[in-house]
Parts: C-alpha cells; sequence; structure tokens
C-alpha cells in the first residue's frame, strides 16, 4: 500500500488528550484530520477538520468517520474489536483489530505472551480466592486503567477486599517486589521496521503515573534488553503504530513485562520536545506509511509529570511557578472540567533540569495548587 498523500484525511476512534495530540502532529505533516468522540467538547473534537460526535463503540458512528476518512487509527484500545472489524472493511485501520483482540482482555494478552516466551508474573483467572499466590492483585480483564478496577490483597484475610473488583472477570497477578518500572515507546511501520524511544523510569501514585524520566537510570544491557523484549512483542502481535511495553526491573536486573498498550502512551509525553520526533509524530508517520524519524533525545535528559484535577481544588493553579524552571513546557487538554483523577494536562522539562524535577515533582505540584 502506498503512504497516504498529503491532503488526505486521517480518522482518530476516540477524542481525548491522546487523539488530540496525534490529530496536532498530524497536521504538520500536512494532513486532515477526523476524530469520534461522544462529547463535542472533547479535546480532539475541538481542533480536527472533521468533528464526529458519537460513541467510539457504535458502529454506525464509527463508520460515519471512516467514510470521512482515508485511513483510520486509534487512541483507546478498548473499542469492541467488533466495531474495529467493521471500520477495517471500509478503509485501513491501523493497528489492526487482531492486535487488539489479543491486547484488551488481559488474560488474553498474558496467554499470548506466555505463549511466546515472555517473562512475567505469575498469573491466572480470578475465580474464587483458591490457587492466588498471596500477595496479589486482582484486576479485571477489561476496561480497568490508571489504577481502576483493581485490588491489592496482602494475605488470603483479605480476600474479601476483592468482592467488588470481582463482579466482572478478573485476573489475579502475583505481586512483584520490583527494583524499578520502566517502559519502552516504540514504533513499528507497516514495513516492520521500528524505532525505539529511550527507555522510560516511572512513578506511580494510586495506580495513576506520576512523573516519568529519561533516560531510566539503569544500566545499559538491561535497556537494550528491554528494548529487545518490547521489538519482539510488536513483531509477534504484527503491530503498526507506536506501543508502549511497561515492564518491572526485578532486584536482579531481570525484567518481567507488566502490561502491554498499542498505542501511543503516558509515559511517551517525554517526547513532546524531548526528542527529535515526538511519539505522536511517529505514530503518524508509521500508521501513515511514512518513513519513522529519529528517536534520541536533544538534550540528553527529559522528564514529565501528569497534572491530574486535584491540582485545580483551589483554583487555576499558579502555572507562573513554572517559569522558573529551564527547559519546561505546558500542556493542558482543553478540558473544562477538573475532577480528582482526571489528567488534564502534563508539563515537560527538557536538559539539565529534567531529573532535579522528576524527584522533586510532588513538592512542584504541591506548590502549584497553591
Amino acid at each position: 500500500m502506498e503512504p497516504l498523500a498529503q491532503g488526505k484525511t486521517l480518522g482518530i476512534l476516540g477524542g481525548g488528550q491522546l487523539g488530540r495530540l496525534i490529530a496536532e502532529a498530524a497536521a504538520t505533516l500536512g494532513y486532515r484530520t477526523a476524530a469520534l468522540d461522544a462529547s463535542a467538547k472533547s479535546p480532539a473534537l475541538q481542533i480536527v477538520d472533521i468533528p464526529i460526535i458519537g460513541a467510539v463503540d457504535d458502529p454506525l458512528a464509527a463508520l460515519e468517520l471512516a467514510e470521512a476518512s482515508d485511513l483510520l487509527t486509534l487512541e483507546w484500545e478498548l473499542i469492541p474489536v467488533g466495531v474495529l472489524e467493521t471500520v477495517a472493511k471500509a478503509r485501513p485501520l491501523y493497528p489492526a483489530p487482531s492486535v487488539l483482540a489479543v491486547i484488551q482482555d488481559r488474560l488474553t494478552q498474558k496467554n499470548f505472551l506466555a505463549r511466546h516466551g515472555f517473562p512475567q508474573t505469575p498469573y491466572g483467572e480470578a475465580t474464587t480466592a483458591a490457587g492466588w499466590k498471596y500477595p496479589v492483585i486482582i484486576k479485571r480483564r477489561t476496561h480497568g486503567y490508571d489504577g481502576k478496577g483493581q485490588c491489592r490483597l496482602e494475605s488470603e484475610s483479605d480476600a474479601p477486599k476483592a468482592a467488588e473488583v470481582l463482579k466482572a472477570p478478573c485476573v489475579w497477578e502475583k505481586k512483584v517486589d520490583f527494583k524499578a518500572e520502566i517502559s519502552v515507546i516504540l514504533a513499528r511501520g507497516r514495513d516492520g521496521k521500528t524505532a525505539v524511544y529511550p527507555v522510560a523510569e516511572n512513578a506511580h501514585r494510586d495506580g495513576v503515573l506520576h512523573a516519568t524520566r529519561a533516560p531510566a537510570r539503569i544500566p545499559r544491557d538491561v535497556a537494550a534488553k528491554a528494548v529487545a523484549l518490547a521489538v519482539k512483542i510488536s513483531e509477534a502481535l504484527g503491530h503498526v503504530g507506536v506501543m508502549a511495553v511497561e515492564m518491572f526491573l526485578l532486584h536482579d536486573e531481570s525484567l518481567l513485562v507488566n502490561e502491554v498498550a498499542p498505542r501511543v502512551h503516558n509515559s511517551g509525553h517525554y517526547t513532546l520536545g524531548g526528542c527529535a520526533v515526538s511519539q505522536f509524530e511517529q505514530h503518524v508517520r508509521a500508521v501513515c506509511g511514512l518513513p519513522l524519524g529519529g528517536t534520541d533525545l536533544l538534550e540528553g535528559q527529559a522528564a514529565m509529570v501528569n497534572l491530574l484535577g486535584g491540582l485545580w481544588d483551589k483554583g487555576e493553579p499558579k502555572w507562573s511557578l513554572l517559569d522558573e524552571i529551564p527547559g519546561v513546557k505546558l500542556h493542558l487538554y482543553g478540558k473544562s472540567d477538573a475532577r480528582p483523577g482526571r489528567k488534564m494536562g502534563h508539563y515537560t522539562v527538557v536538559g539539565a533540569a529534567a531529573d532535579a524535577e522528576f524527584a522533586r515533582a510532588d513538592a512542584r505540584l504541591e506548590a502549584l495548587r497553591g
């Protein structure tokens, strides 16, 4: 298939902040954009050329997007596979429905990784407490993200705490004693070529990504192993586009795959301004059939800090406090309703100040709240 010509329309299933950032990148490459979301005020629908209002799990609305587009992609991996298969018959769709069919169910994803020999923590289908290897984390098989739909259990006596989560199909995972949480952001083109960003180190709060720094503070050989694992996973899936592979680095410096996200990812936001080509431009390049771009860090280091809705508890944050940080850029997503836990934006720091900002992110956020 020939690359998508400039002036053609890239359609995006989903209108959140990831869709918005994909659309902004597509525009810089000369493409028109369309996006589908249930809200006209969603971040992506505010800026695309063709906003389409409708649910992403509605086949008719998704077909309307397809008819307005020349090629399709997505910002969210939990769109029903049946919907994806329907639109893929109308327009080229990357990543393919077959990739999403593996990823969107945690048990299916884990079984896939196991079949291909990728290292993971012990896991199983969580139906009753029998067979769980405490301490465990119980996770809903679908639609659980950012710490939602999960429950941590230290011992068998904690099992009743999982009752609410277990109302839906779940998996159990043996809790991991890890040294660091890392992620590999890569892009894989239609031709199978890959481009990999520097391995990132992540900090979470209550199951939600808090801050990221790149490169991760890990030995070079460990970083190389992480990259090799991620590339092999993308090849096994036949993925096209940007993909994130989250991993645990154990104390013996071995690696376990935690989760795979077949899309642009929060932990890759540091690439905005931090790398020659951001993960969003790279995704557009990959799905549209263009050559992949450079992934090197421009100034050696980069960091990203998430801005959640609770930061607005006392009104508009004191953004002027960011001005004192060399190499800082603020990215707000255009969301009007600042709910606790909702991702409202992020800021990035590129260059020598990045390491220190990653370390002081908690204090910085408290100061911004005033």
